[in-house]
């Protein structure tokens, strides 16, 4: 005799012995849903593991979009990855992880601000019942830009991502984070090669390589930086942006450009410092830059901070994540 299925058919022809289905007709009524279970009305015993509080838990890279208003004034409309998390108390055996989202979506039209953000963060505090929570936007952004000399155009893209945390007393920080993306041409390199040349009469390349600083940043409250300002500091600070659109004269252009700004990886850092340091509008920075060497088979790295009491620090490893 052949046994029983739980979910299919035997070949014997015995029907499952558990029914499978979706009831499309089925209507979900107020006093339905009341009866559903709640993990969050569990008992204390529910909660699994050591009786401690949990300091993040939430959701990550959900998708949506969001509109962003540029220096110009004008709306933008990008895809945007959100993180959402808030802190746990001890008898809490969970969270419910679609309050987070939704909270989003109840603001999902607006225009993306300091105080929209605001107002998601105290939203979902609040859904949740929790005490402290934090905020993490990430899009791509789009800039446009003119080619060096033949005044093509193209649309830069940088990596920006807005925090916020907020703390269970209402004090709440921003932060931006911002990916820059430029050409390094090693000095030592350029010495060594014209020395060849001149000694030797040996043509040589010197070495360059594309590098990538990231930049956190917090605004003095009151104060306000459009990503804008944040890619121009960039670009006054280290001057050798990689391009989009060249034609031949372009990359002549991009090559002088190299010549006239050698930098190691630590005149990159304190080139970026000296800039952000001068703007009155931000409090405080972080700043990690990674030169991704041609002559090694490993990056030149380096990191500094502004050095506010309290503030950010150079602990920083994540090089990994500077690949570009």
């Amino acid at each position: 005799m052949k046994k029983p299925m739980y979910l299919h058919r035997s070949a014997s022809g015995a029907a499952p012995r558990i029914k499978r289905g979706y009831d499309t007709t089925f209507k979900v009524t107020p006093p339905y849903r009341e009866t559903l279970p709640d993990m969050m009305e569990a008992a204390h015993d529910a909660v699994h593991g050591a009786h401690v509080p949990i300091q993040q838990v939430g959701v990550h890279n959900f998708k949506l979009p969001l509109k962003f208003r540029t220096k110009r004034k004008e709306i933008l409309t990008l895809e945007a990855s959100v993180t959402g998390t808030v802190s746990l108390e001890a008898d809490l055996k969970g969270i419910n992880m679609s309050r987070i989202v939704r909270s989003f979506y109840e603001h999902k039209d607006e225009v993306f601000t300091g105080e929209w953000m605001g107002r998601i963060l105290r939203s979902y505090l609040k859904n949740v019942k929790s005490k402290d929570a934090r905020l993490k936007v990430s899009f791509s952004y789009p800039m446009l830009h003119r080619s060096l000399r033949s005044g093509l155009e193209g649309y830069q893209f940088y990596q920006v991502a807005f925090e916020g945390v907020m703390t269970r007393n209402g004090d709440w920080r921003r932060f931006i984070h911002f990916d820059f993306v430029y050409s390094s041409a090693c000095p030592c390199s350029a010495e060594l090669s014209e020395h060849a040349r001149d000694t030797r009469g040996v043509y040589t390349v010197p070495h360059s390589q594309r590098s990538k600083a990231r930049i956190v940043l917090e605004e003095v409250s009151g104060k306000r930086i459009w990503i804008e300002d944040v890619q121009a500091l960039c670009l006054r600070a280290l001057k050798t942006e990689t391009q989009v659109m060249v034609k031949r004269e372009d990359e002549q252009a991009f090559a002088e450009l190299n010549g006239a700004h050698l930098k190691f990886v630590e005149d990159a850092a304190r080139l970026l410092y000296r800039e952000f340091d001068a703007d009155p509008r931000i409090r405080d920075f972080q700043i990690a830059c990674s030169h991704l060497e041609s002559l090694h088979s490993h990056d030149a790295v380096s990191v500094i901070c502004k050095g506010v009491k309290g503030g950010f620090s150079a602990n920083f490893m994540d090089f990994g994540s500077l690949v570009c």
